[in-house]
């Protein structure tokens, strides 16, 4: 693993630039386009977002770009092969939609009317996500330019979904059914952030996630709690019951066999987590919150990133009407999430949650558990020899060591992971004050075209250090 800043790349830098003010110009069109992927009245402007990017990929060079149909948005696929032989295959992931966003949210400016202050560009996806997926254009440019190629160095393939925003729902049958289409040794996800602009960084993993509703019912109707209470099951005091056995004392999560599996922590992590310039007091600022807590025995970055965690999402039942109202409610509800990390199979936690609910009501008690979906978790090797490139390329366009991170979020990344059996790499540019689905959403202009420098050097460094061995072989 590097552990020195590389020489910058001088050459691939005066591409970057050359090329920086018509790739923004490009961009601030895209960022016009408010494909809102929660909204069904902008499933045109989904549409409309995904040609327009086929047409910008393919005026790159990309010999085949094209925009793939699902039961929901488009996404939209690219392809650009080496003139190499024994090169790698590449697949960048990124998504084209977007959160929703009025001006009555308290932006400064109109989110889909994209506006540059102070070295920031301001509007809705500039950088979640479309600003992260379009520097690999000018990525690849600068990558041509610098190397005198016709090709990338590597094979490149692009898939930019357009339902991100909206929890994937289509996105792993897509994956799996354009499985040969997508073949590839590494997929690269463009989705995700660095600890600070002075501090870059490489995401390792993401946690994964399942989460549900339990719905509790008690007597058939709201009864009477003088003429009943003491002599009949409580479904709200139930709910508040499984709330408390939820965790032991010790903060860890108290369901049978939640744990199994999981990939736990190395030292070498640790020690690389630790080194990160976390300060606590402006950790908790960010989070609103007033102390840290959680399992014991483990940071707050660790409890974040690399422990699996059950959450109570909203608890309900009885009367929330204003003054006292005294019954025994009919019913109650629950709602619960749940982190996994790698390791952890999310249809057996959901059995154990199913097995754990029926075990801890008392009779007089019927209940009913909805599950979501799920989202695997995924984590790549320190060691692996295509996240060394990704360091490096870092390095190069940084000038700065390299730390590493990881995301406490979850993200479709797994499903890469699962149905094409690549290891997953991460490269992103953005920063905690972009301000990911909140007002006011930015991306700083120096750190897009440093992550064009970095994807640029990235395709010559895996096409020189990385050769995987053909399928099939050994």
């Amino acid at each position: 693993m590097s552990s020195s800043p590389a020489v910058p790349d001088d050459a691939v830098r005066a591409c970057v630039e050359e090329r920086r003010a018509a790739f923004l110009d490009d961009l601030v069109e895209w960022l016009r386009i408010p494909s809102v992927s929660a909204d069904p009245s902008h499933a045109d402007d989904l549409a409309r977002s995904a040609a327009w990017l086929a047409g910008k990929l393919a005026a790159t060079g990309f010999p085949v770009a094209e925009v793939w149909e699902t039961p929901g948005a488009p996404a939209v696929f690219a392809e650009w092969p080496s003139d190499d032989p024994g090169a790698p295959t590449v697949l960048v992931y990124g998504h084209h939609d977007v959160q929703p966003a009025v001006l009555a949210d308290g932006w400064h400016s109109e989110p889909f009317a994209p506006e540059e202050r102070d070295g920031r560009l301001y509007a809705r996806g500039a950088a979640d996500d479309k600003g992260q997926v379009f520097m690999h254009t000018l990525g690849v440019r600068a990558h041509l330019a610098a190397t005198g190629r016709a090709a990338p160095a590597v094979n490149l393939k692009l898939l930019v979904e357009g339902e991100e925003e909206s929890g994937s729902p289509h996105f792993p049958d897509l994956v799996r059914e354009k499985a040969d289409r997508l073949r590839c040794d590494a997929a690269i996800v463009s989705d995700t952030g660095m600890w600070s602009a002075e501090t870059p960084t490489v995401c390792t993993g993401m946690r994964g996630l399942t989460d549900c509703q339990i719905d509790l019912y008690g007597p058939d109707q709201d009864i009477h709690s003088g003429s009943f209470g003491g002599a009949v099951p409580n479904p709200a005091a139930e709910a508040a019951r499984l709330v408390a056995r939820l965790h032991d004392e010790n903060h860890r999560v108290a369901l049978p066999g939640f744990y199994d599996g999981v990939v736990e922590l190395s030292e070498e992590e640790r020690q690389l987590f630790a080194e990160l310039p976390f300060d606590e007091d402006t950790w908790l600022r960010t989070a609103h919150s007033h102390a840290v807590s959680g399992e014991s025995g483990y940071t707050t970055l660790e409890r974040i990133w690399a422990r699996p965690t059950a959450e109570v999402n909203g608890i309900g039942g009885g009367y929330q009407g204003p003054g006292g109202k005294t019954v025994i409610p009919s019913s109650a509800q629950l709602k619960l999430s749940f982190r996994l990390v790698a390791g952890q199979d999310a249809e057996k936690v959901q059995q154990s949650v199913r097995e754990w609910v029926s075990q801890s009501l008392p009779d007089g008690i019927r209940h009913e558990i909805t599950f979501w979906g799920a989202t695997r978790p995924c984590l790549t090797p320190l060691g692996h020899p295509a996240l060394e490139a990704v360091v490096r390329s870092m390095e190069r366009a940084f000038g700065k060591r390299v730390r590493f991170t990881r995301e406490g979020g979850s993200g479709p990344a797994a499903d890469l992971q699962d149905a094409l059996e690549v290891p997953v790499l991460f490269l992103g540019i953005s920063v905690p004050s972009d301000g990911w689905h909140s007002p006011n959403e930015k991306v700083e202009l120096d750190l897009l075209t440093k992550g064009a420098e970095a994807a640029a050097c990235l395709w010559s460094d895996l096409a020189e250090n990385w050769r995987p061995e053909p399928e099939g072989a050994g």
